[in-house]
């Protein structure tokens, strides 16, 4: 729990400040901060599965100490180089880190928690959040000295975080809880053949995709339409900064209470559903508002630029504290509590293709409604998305897919 948040504290500290330093201090052009940023989420995305390998492969604790050293020394390079080529090389090593400790992380978690899964990993969001809502306000301070200062001190976060997890984090791996297992293991390829061939895994992953589609949103459509609708002045800097403090605090202080209501009251493939119509439902206001006119001026213009917006936030919030320790615990189910990490590096990489294209298809919606006069366009296509995967959720359900395997769907009784 510490160690996420720790390293949520130190990468969001520095990142959100990143461009500004590219573009201003460094004189970089646009293009070359797009790459310098894209360069970072390509190698953190596309080596995930890589990862969870390794991690299934030579055992958690060095996964999760190699990305925090990794980490470490991408931050320190940040702060020190000014040449495009050490730049995305300093950028490529910070993606690379989240891609080794992150399924890691995630796997020890499960293995460690046992039964309590679902209670574990809504612990684990708590912390995740505090790390977010933290970090941003951190590196503001930092920054306000000098941005090298800022990646001095995320570097030398996770330094300590990576010392103390090599002298106290006890060893564990997929093979047993002291990381012994002397049976004789198939090929890398062969293993990711048989997870693939997990069409339920596969499904799921799938159908996951757009909720994460569609909680992206609070970095890409709301910012956007804030923006739109409040300007670039100060209300609307407040404004976009509400977006992310309301989610986390919100988080903060109701995610063990909303995981023990649902555990109380149904199922995890219900409360997946549940989470995801949650999520769908989170447009909805931005949809009824967009019929409405927009005041010329006074308290209903700014609760009309601000208030939806960060009414939506909250309930994509909600819809994720619902689903996230059901959603990590039904992963695990569906790997049969085998190549857990692999199974997470391969999630993630699905749900951030699914992110890449999302954004893609909702920044030519939002165009599209610029351009046509239909501003309901975008919040009436992503609320279609998130009923959509909620029906896909149900429907596995129904069957038994999302059941650990071999905990199928109750057969029907047979006749005497």
């Amino acid at each position: 729990m510490v160690n996420q948040f720790a390293i949520n504290l130190g990468f969001y500290m520095l990142m959100p400040y990143l461009a500004v330093h590219l573009s201003g201090t460094l004189g970089l052009a646009a293009w070359t901060v797009g790459l310098v940023l894209g360069v970072r989420n390509f190698s953190q995305q596309g080596m995930f599965l890589v990862g969870g390998t390794l991690a299934d492969r030579l055992g958690y604790k060095p996964l999760i100490v190699a990305g925090l050293l990794l980490r470490t020394a991408g931050f320190a390079a940040l702060g020190l180089v000014g040449s495009l080529p050490a730049l995305l090389a300093a950028s490529a090593a910070v993606g690379l880190a989240g891609a080794l400790f992150n399924p890691a992380s995630r796997a020890y978690l499960a293995v460690e928690a046992g039964e309590r899964r679902v209670e574990a990993f809504a612990l684990f969001n708590v912390f995740y959040q505090a790390g977010i809502l933290l970090g941003p306000p951190v590196g503001m301070l930092l920054t306000g000295a000098g941005f090298r200062l800022t990646c001095l001190t995320a570097a030398g976060i996770f330094a300590v975080l990576g010392a103390v997890q090599i002298r106290r984090l006890p060893p564990r791996r997929a093979d047993g809880p002291a990381g012994r297992g002397d049976a004789p293991r198939p090929s890398v390829l062969a293993q990711w053949r048989g997870i693939l061939a997990n069409r339920p895994f596969v499904l799921f992953s799938t159908a996951m995709a757009g909720s994460y589609v569609l909680s992206y949103q609070v970095y890409l459509a709301l910012p956007l339409e804030v923006r739109r609708l409040a300007g670039p002045g100060p209300f609307g800097t407040a404004a976009t900064a509400a977006l992310f403090a309301a989610p986390g605090l919100l988080t903060i202080l109701l995610q063990t209470r909303v995981t023990a209501w649902c555990r109380a009251r149904t199922t995890s493939g219900r409360a997946l559903v549940w989470g995801l119509l949650a999520m769908a439902g989170a447009f909805a206001p931005l949809l009824l508002a967009s019929a409405l006119p927009l005041p010329d001026g006074g308290a209903w213009r700014w609760l009309h630029a601000a208030g939806v917006p960060v009414l939506a936030a909250l309930l994509l919030a909600v819809g994720t504290m619902v689903a996230y320790p059901f959603e990590m615990d039904t992963l695990v189910g569906l790997s049969g509590d085998r190549l857990v990490a692999t199974h997470y590096g391969l999630y993630n990489t699905v749900c951030g293709i699914g992110i890449t294209v999302g954004n893609l298809l909702t920044g030519a919606a939002l165009d599209a409604a610029r351009d046509a006069g239909v501003p309901s366009l975008p919040w009436l296509a992503l609320l279609a998305l998130g009923v959509l995967c909620a029906g896909a959720l149900l429907a596995m359900d129904r069957t038994g897919r999302l059941a650990p395997p071999g905990r199928g769907a109750p057969a029907e009784p047979a006749a005497a």
